[in-house]
């Protein structure tokens, strides 16, 4: 599905769009150039919109191949001589309302082959491609155009949404649910009730939210995982807002653990039960993380870094090692007087 310029600024309207200042832009682009998604500046093709909404970007507006970007006014003129500047009021309330413009973009249909003992109340969709010796349980629904490899098993009540593709000898267990077009690798483990590609946690604030609320933003990313990967019961990786949320080769991640939109989680790593990687969060090869950590978003975790139970990641890790912060239950008058004096070595540092 794709737009022109001149459509997507008739779509987020003039309450968003200041119209005044698309008079006489210096860009190569025009109000008929198509545009077929939405992607990041670093990453955006000659088709692709993208936006600046936090000057810490502002380097990547200046190299961007995007053919129009959603900027503010006085960003207007800073754009390259091919990309054509929409001037907003708000460009990541503009991009949070232009995602569901592309939502429903679809992909190609793929063929179809019959080879895979299909359960009599299971519901199979359209285009769909089953792999030699493929078994697909009672009560599963897969979706159109969705691609199954090789001696897959989709125990009952396994949901696949459309475009979804699994490599072979992969093991779906009840009530697994991959949303539309992630890509699972082969060998792949997913236990009961693992969500993988759900929309993220993307609103963007209407004004003062308590009265005007939020914007959706539709999450148009997907997540992708590598081979020999595992992923425990309960466990919930969410579908990248523009980029994929990526998972590494020989990755296993244990129970109850949330995984947030545009991570990135490198080979070998293990991360234990309750642990909590916020958005765009990207952690290395051959990671260790103990239960219950916690991530905030958009850090970078270095390969080979150990993070002990309850430690909370708040910045960078540049440098391979043990990482702690978490404290043991101890008597609540022994741990004020450790936390006393935890709060005076951190003043001298």
């Amino acid at each position: 599905m794709a737009f022109t310029i001149a459509e997507i600024i008739n779509y987020l309207g003039e309450e968003m769009v200041r119209s005044h200042a698309h008079l006489d832009v210096p860009s190569s682009a025009t109000l008929d150039t198509v545009i077929s998604s939405i992607a990041t500046l670093e990453q955006a093709a000659p088709s692709d919109i993208s936006f600046l909404a936090n000057s810490h970007y502002e380097s990547k507006l200046y190299t961007t191949n995007a053919g129009a970007v959603l900027v503010p006014e006085a960003m207007r003129d800073q754009c390259p001589a091919h990309s054509y500047p929409i001037v907003v009021t708000s460009p990541y309330l503009a991009y949070a309302k232009l995602t569901a413009l592309f939502a429903n973009a679809s992909l190609p249909a793929s063929t179809s082959t019959q080879s895979a003992t299909v359960h009599p109340t299971a519901i199979v969709g359209n285009h769909v491609k089953l792999g030699q010796n493929t078994v697909i349980g009672a009560y599963c629904e897969v979706g159109d155009n969705c691609v199954i490899g090789d001696e897959v098993v989709l125990h009952s009540h396994v949901t696949l949404q459309s475009g979804v593709c699994i490599g072979n000898h992969s093991e779906l267990l009840p009530h697994v649910f991959i949303g539309h077009h992630c890509v699972i690798g082969e060998w792949v483990s997913l236990h009961s009730h693992a969500s993988i590609g759900n929309e993220g946690f993307g609103f963007a604030p209407k004004g003062q939210p308590d009265t005007a609320g939020w914007q959706k933003i539709h999450q148009l990313g997907r997540v992708v995982i590598g081979n020999h990967v595992r992923v425990g019961s309960h466990t919930c990786i969410d579908r990248g807002a523009l980029n994929d949320t990526l998972i590494g080769d020989n990755v296993i991640i244990d129970n109850l653990v949330q995984i947030a939109h545009n991570v990135q989680i490198g080979a070998g790593t293990a991360i234990a039960a309750c642990v909590g990687v916020a958005g765009s969060t990207t952690i290395g090869k051959r990671c260790m993380i103990g239960g219950g950590a916690g991530f905030t978003g958009h850090i970078h975790v270095c390969d080979d870094v150990t993070i002990t139970g309850m430690t909370m990641v708040t910045k960078n890790i540049r440098q391979a090692g043990v990482y702690s912060s978490g404290l043991p239950a101890m008597p609540s008058s022994v741990w004020k007087c450790a936390f006393i004096n935890f709060k005076n070595v951190g003043k001298k540092l």
